[in-house]
């Protein structure tokens, strides 16, 4: 019979390796390649030595392999080694065959008995697997695992989790600075918090900590000029951007722009939301951390509703307009009449 569908975090699998603790299967799938690449090789640097991988470690890519050589690699038991990987990148491009409504259903009878000296370990980006015959086996038995390798909604949250996961803590506005100047390069923000979880093995990673290590200034980011706007600061947003200005390299306006579509926009969904309980809101803007929910709500007390849509939109053109699409001017002077226009925007009628 089958059984619920196992689910565990990033973290959690990850750590579950560095301990040893291996599954026979594997199937990583998603639409964020970073997880799926970082854990098939987290899986073999910690079950194979460098010496040991010549004979026990076999790559196949999906554009090319043949299901019956997978299996029958899988199979065969190790050389001088407790264990053997095989691992099948790009699972995706799995060529189907005759009889098959994809070919990977061929690893279903492998499934049923996995020899427990093989790793084997598929790689499906993009998507999730099609194989329904090899997703119900894995999920009714203790085979394997299915991990689901989603994108981020709120970055900061992924920091705060990452963080969290490591024994350590952040400070929500430490997390913010990161997840704003950082954004969706997974590998550098991971690689940038592993680095500063080792520079404060006792205490929490605060801002003065990422501004030392990390060249982002404490108090000249996104997520300062984010407040600024949120409480309509007018000399401290054009103190920021000509800060940007100045630093063009770690301040693209692009990222700027971005981050200020996602906050305004989550914003107006508070705005408008019928249900305005903490756990509604938190739901309905996609972020786990009542705190960011609270901000949402003093800048809807801010803006009114027609001002938020107008500023969505103004956002849009100068993302278009920043890119070169209908205008050549300065990205940091197309910045600065962004700001002008947010702060200048109605603010909701008094008692709002």
């Amino acid at each position: 019979m089958a059984v619920k569908k196992e689910t565990i975090t990033f973290a959690a699998l990850c750590n579950e390796i560095k301990q040893g603790q291996f599954r026979p299967i594997y199937i990583l799938q998603g639409e964020e390649p970073y997880y799926i690449d970082h854990l098939q090789q987290l899986i073999i640097d910690h079950a194979l030595t460098a010496d040991q991988r010549d004979f026990n470690l076999t790559i196949f890519y999906g554009n090319n392999a043949d299901m019956r050589q997978v299996i029958s690699t899988c199979q065969q038991y190790p050389v001088f080694s407790e264990r053997k990987v095989v691992v099948l990148r790009e699972a995706q491009l799995v060529a189907k065959q005759p009889g098959h409504t994809n070919d990977l259903d061929q690893l279903t009878l492998y499934a049923e008995r996995p020899l427990n000296s093989t790793i084997l370990v598929v790689c499906h980006k993009g998507s999730t697997l099609k194989s329904k015959g090899l997703a119900e086996q894995l999920r009714a038995s203790q085979a394997g695992i299915i991990f689901d390798s989603v994108k981020a909604k709120d970055y900061t949250d992924l920091v705060t989790a990452y963080v969290s996961s490591q024994g350590h803590t952040i400070s929500d506005k430490a997390a913010r600075m990161l997840a704003d100047h950082i954004g969706n390069d997974l590998a550098r923000l991971f690689s940038e918090l592993d680095k500063l979880i080792i520079l404060a093995p006792q205490g929490p990673i605060t801002e003065e900590l990422i501004q030392r290590n990390t060249g982002i200034s404490k108090d000249y980011n996104n997520f300062e000029l984010e407040n600024a706007l949120s409480t309509r600061n007018a000399e401290k947003a054009y103190r920021i951007v000509n800060y940007f200005k100045r630093n063009p390299k770690n301040n693209p306006t692009a990222v700027t722009v971005a981050m200020l579509f996602s906050f305004f926009t989550a914003v107006l969904i508070v705005a408008t939301a019928a249900d305005k309980s903490p756990a509604a809101l938190m739901a309905a803007t996609g972020t786990r951390s009542r705190w960011r929910v609270e901000k949402f709500a003093e800048a809807a007390h801010r803006y009114s509703v027609p001002a938020l849509v107008s500023i969505i939109a103004a956002l849009r053109r100068t993302d278009a307009r920043s890119k070169g699409i209908g205008s050549r001017q300065d990205a940091y002077e197309l910045l600065r009449e962004l700001v002008y226009f947010i702060l200048h925007t109605p603010a909701p009628p008094r008692g709002h």
